[in-house]
């Protein structure tokens, strides 16, 4: 029988993890892209997109995983009835209970990871990220600069173009600097040949310096320019100033427990409700997976799907209805979980005459 165990539990994990693999790669695509876009703008640099995606991995697999184990269920078993290998295994002594335990204890594994990703990857992996885009915020804008791009490194008071930069962002070639003073509404308009950045290493100031260029100033509008050649040219280039205040999501899960802030102690229901729902939509994929030969393998997967998104949907009200003091915060989202928990049980241990109608049915398609 153990064989058979093992058998039923690989079919179920390499299907789960094929599903997994594909909606990640959905999910992580869309985040690319967003972040792709942040760095198209010159918020954050190019370098730091992959790091912000490995970090934002363990967020990604902890809602994944249990919508892949559910559907891996559904696959799995799917095809083994309609192959008639769940029919042998049951001639064979092995009763519908022993399948339901022995994917629930398939499932221990996959719910421990999620709780692992949820109470303590992911906060971590999100203060991560938040400290690089802090970082990158924070940064002189030097350092974001991407040839062929006007981009803003003063907070909108400076633009800056440039035809070439260095590997390492030390030096510019065919620079281009608008200057919009916000006081007198005046325009300065620097064009040089190269530029390089020196730091004052006793005050720690960072500095732009340009040679061979032409310095024009004035009122937009105005005729009466100054135009001023010059050999070199410094500006000092400040930072963004940019707060690194974390976002509730980062936060330690020990920080949510011991708040009373109701917001946050609904984001610790939220960690605590996903590993949950590993058993749950277990005791439900089990009993609607199985389907007979000419209905097909995907028959069930949309009414499945429809209970997935109605499960999924209460506990985003219920996390909602407890930051709003709707909900006691002793109930927390266990009563969603114990509604489908009901209905998973009712769905495999029903009342005596739903079964017996069941085995009669199953005895006339014989």
């Amino acid at each position: 029988m153990s064989i058979v165990y093992r058998y039923l539990t690989r079919q179920v994990m390499v299907s789960m993890l094929a599903v997994s693999g594909v909606l990640l790669m959905v999910f992580m695509s869309g985040r690319f892209i967003k972040y792709l876009a942040s760095a198209a703008q010159g918020d954050i640099s190019g370098e730091v997109l992959f790091v912000i995606m490995g970090y934002r991995l363990p967020g990604f697999l902890e809602l994944i995983l249990p919508l892949g184990f559910f559907i891996g269920i559904l696959l799995a078993h799917g095809r083994m009835y309609l192959e008639s290998e769940m029919t042998v295994m049951l001639a064979c002594g092995i009763s519908e209970p022993d399948i339901l335990r022995k994917t629930l204890v398939a499932g221990i594994p996959v719910m421990a990871f999620v709780a692992a990703m949820s109470l303590w990857v992911t906060p971590w992996g999100m203060g991560q990220v938040d400290d690089l885009i802090a970082e990158q915020r924070n940064s002189t804008g030097f350092e974001l600069l991407t040839p062929g791009r006007f981009q803003d490194i003063s907070g909108g008071s400076r633009v800056v173009y440039t035809q070439d930069v260095s590997d390492d962002k030390s030096r510019l070639e065919g620079v281009l600097i608008a200057q919009l003073d916000r006081q007198s509404g005046g325009l300065t308009l620097i064009s040089a040949d190269q530029g390089s950045q020196v730091v004052d290493e006793e005050q720690g100031d960072r500095f732009l310096v340009l040679s061979e260029g032409t310095r024009f100033q004035g009122m937009p509008g105005a005729l009466d320019f100054t135009v001023t050649e010059f050999g070199e040219y410094g500006l000092r280039i400040e930072k963004s100033g940019a707060s690194r205040d974390r976002d509730e999501e980062s936060l330690p899960t020990l920080d949510l427990l011991r708040s009373d802030d109701p917001e946050l102690r609904a984001l610790w229901h939220w960690r605590l409700s996903l590993p949950l729902i590993i058993p749950v939509v277990t005791l439900i994929a089990v009993k609607i997976s199985r389907v007979n030969p000419r209905q097909g393998r995907f028959f069930h997967l949309l009414p499945a799907m429809l209970l997935y998104i109605a499960y999924l949907g209460l506990l985003i009200v219920g996390r909602d209805a407890i930051a709003d003091r709707k909900v006691p915060e002793w109930l927390g989202l266990f009563w969603v979980h114990g509604l489908f928990a009901l209905l998973g049980l009712w769905l495999n241990f029903g009342p005596p005459w739903l079964r017996r109608r069941r085995l009669e049915r199953e005895a006339r398609h014989a």
